[in-house]
């Protein structure tokens, strides 16, 4: 086993031991159900398409590979000479260039290479460990999770991602209320 992958399972195996959480019974059930919400978005297109193992992204709803030999780049914003911003500017383009003209939002990309945060097929207790690993989320505690998923343009682009995108189904305020139940009862993982 590679020293990463025992890395993993020992934070996987403390997360999931609850870190000491003081939620009732009936709180961890309504946590658990909330995560079910968390999983439907962060699994969905709009967010899975960025999320992704490799270093190319998706695109669609179909997650086809991206055009053009996009790649995620040193830093997550494309490759040099052919940054994402090439083609994806800081907001969707008017409807009148077509259904399929390059989305937008503020800082566009992939997370970085060190930073992957792929979760497409990942099963939820996986999903649940990796959002809760600071390591993996660029320092990012819960409550820092909470806020980028509540106020952040690219993620919000999601909700609104223009042309014929699938729009993340479960309403924002719905899914950010469920962060927050879940972030509240200990961030319970399911299987735990």
């Amino acid at each position: 086993m590679t020293p990463i992958r025992i890395a993993f399972l020992a934070t996987t195996l403390l997360v999931l031991a609850g870190c000491g959480s003081k939620a009732t019974p009936e709180q961890t059930a309504q946590a658990l159900q909330a995560f079910n919400t968390i999983e439907q978005v962060f699994q969905h297109p709009r967010c899975s398409n960025c999320h992704i193992p490799g270093d190319a992204p998706l695109q669609f709803d179909a997650q086809t590979p991206h055009a053009q030999g996009v790649v995620r780049g040193p830093e997550g914003h494309g490759a040099p000479g052919l940054p994402c911003s090439a083609c994806h500017g800081k907001q969707n383009l008017p409807d009148s260039y077509g259904p399929h003209a390059p989305p937008g939002a503020p800082h566009w990309g992939l997370p970085p290479p060190d930073q992957k945060m792929a979760w497409i097929g990942v099963p939820a207790a996986e999903l649940c460990a990796m959002i809760k690993d600071k390591q993996r989320t660029g320092g990012r505690d819960l409550d820092a999770m909470l806020k980028h998923v509540d106020e952040d343009a690219l993620v919000l682009w999601g909700w609104a991602p223009g042309g014929t995108r699938t729009p993340v189904p479960v309403p924002h305020a719905e899914f950010v209320a469920a962060f927050r139940t879940w972030k509240d009862a200990g961030a319970p993982c399911p299987g735990a």
